[in-house]
């Protein structure tokens, strides 16, 4: 690793933000990740709105289409784009990445007003952020020193967190105060300068990177996946690792369909669900702080099991939660248990993994993540509904399956660490 500035004098989340080039990928990153989530919400606008479709008979059918093809690039083009990324500059590919977003996205109002242009555009979008998100874990490394990888990837956890939250919440107000007072256009060319704004603040970011060769650049792509496959099959440590995360995301995305009922149940209206999803990402933030400060005393501490311990202590509690006090006290303390996870794990892949295998690593860890994204998303809702007709109430279906589901996280948090803890001994 080459850090781009000398290590800071102190240490933690202070050095952190002491840290320019880290200071620039950071905002960067938080202002994409706003823009994706706000791009989301201007489809379902445009589609609403927009004259994109033809007859109304077939809007929900539309909207499907155009959901699948928001994320089936996730699920196809994670690994490929891994190996794109390692033959370029990271810094490079994080602003071409957000230009050609920008551009993308601003050509919209100059384009027929057809159905098939904004499928095709919103593929093409989606497609382009996939390259994003494995340039954007291999960069990390490249901004901070060894000692900040822990705390640094529990913040980037946290403020992806917020972003969601925040794009998701400001997306329609915004919008439509836009659209009132500059124009149906102005919506798009709005969501295209943040992703601008956000390619500027990452021009600003100052990294040394290791050329790539020219001989690098020739190997046949498929070689490269195999190269990267066969990195994980023999380093198990960062294979174990990244199985942890992928549970991890698995469990936040069956998080997100039980906030809805469980906003109802504490006091809050079921659309008010992101409320509940924004005292996690609190937690999230707490938790990098504590990671910051402390996390390098308690190198030697199973971390990760005690956080898959807390989540599935807090699923369980949730099951008998009906105060908002306890409710938000409760999704806080699962986003802290999370960023005991995600902080550790993410940093002993990026630790581990060589330079030159970071873009086909995290092209892999991205694409198994938006698969396990995808199944408690499809399973989670269904199986509440289930259990509910079966037990005959819904309330006691919600409290079985989130009890299982506690249980579950706990132990395949405990069988995850046995391994993790085998892994770490044959390595010494």
């Amino acid at each position: 690793m080459h850090p781009a500035s000398p290590p800071p004098d102190r240490s933690g989340l202070d050095a952190l933000l002491r840290n320019r080039p880290f200071l620039a990928l950071w905002t960067g990153q938080l202002l994409a990740q706003v823009a994706d989530k706000i791009f989301y919400v201007l489809l379902i606008i445009l589609l609403k709105t927009g004259g994109y479709i033809p007859a109304q008979n077939f809007e929900n059918s539309m909207l499907s289409m155009v959901m699948i093809a928001y994320t089936v690039p996730a699920i196809v083009f994670g690994s490929a784009a891994g190996i794109v990324v390692d033959r370029f500059s990271k810094k490079q590919m994080l602003i071409g990445c957000n230009v050609i977003r920008a551009v993308l996205i601003g050509c919209l109002p100059f384009l027929p007003k057809t159905f098939v242009v904004l499928l095709t555009v919103t593929f093409l979008v989606s497609t382009v952020t996939q390259f994003f998100a494995p340039a954007e874990a291999a960069a990390i490394p490249l901004a901070v020193g060894r000692e900040g990888l822990m705390s640094a990837n529990a913040l980037f956890a946290s403020s992806t967190m917020g972003g969601i939250i925040i794009g998701m919440t400001i997306g329609e107000p915004v919008f439509t105060w836009i659209k009132h007072s500059y124009g149906s256009a102005s919506q798009e060319f709005f969501l295209g300068g943040l992703y601008l704004i956000s390619a500027a603040l990452i021009y600003a970011m100052r990294i040394k990177e290791t050329h790539v060769g020219s001989k690098a650049k020739n190997i046949h792509p498929w070689q490269d996946f195999k190269e990267g496959l066969r990195y994980l099959k023999h380093n198990r440590l960062v294979s174990n690792a990244m199985v942890q995360l992928t549970i991890l995301y698995s469990v936040f995305a069956a998080l997100q369909v039980l906030a809805i009922a469980l906003s109802g149940k504490i006091g809050l209206k079921e659309t008010q669900f992101g409320f509940l999803l924004a005292a996690a990402g609190v937690g999230m933030v707490f938790g990098a702080a504590f990671l910051g400060h402390w996390g390098d005393r308690m190198h030697h501490k199973p971390l990760p099991l005690i956080g898959f311990l807390m989540m599935g202590f807090v699923l369980a509690m949730f099951a008998f939660a009906r105060q908002l006090w306890l409710g938000f006290g409760l999704s806080a303390l699962f986003g802290f248990g999370a960023s005991l996870i995600n902080g550790p794990m993410q940093a002993l892949i990026q630790e581990k993994t060589p330079e030159s295998m970071r873009g086909k690593v995290f092209g892999l860890e991205n694409n198994a993540i938006n698969i396990a994204l995808s199944l408690p998303l499809a399973i989670t809702g269904p199986l509440t509904d289930a259990v509910s007709k079966a037990v005959g109430s819904d309330d006691l279906g919600l409290r079985i399956v989130l009890m299982s589901l506690g249980f579950l996280v706990a132990l395949m948090g405990i069988a995850a660490w046995r391994y993790t803890r085998k892994v770490l001994k044959d390595a010494l």
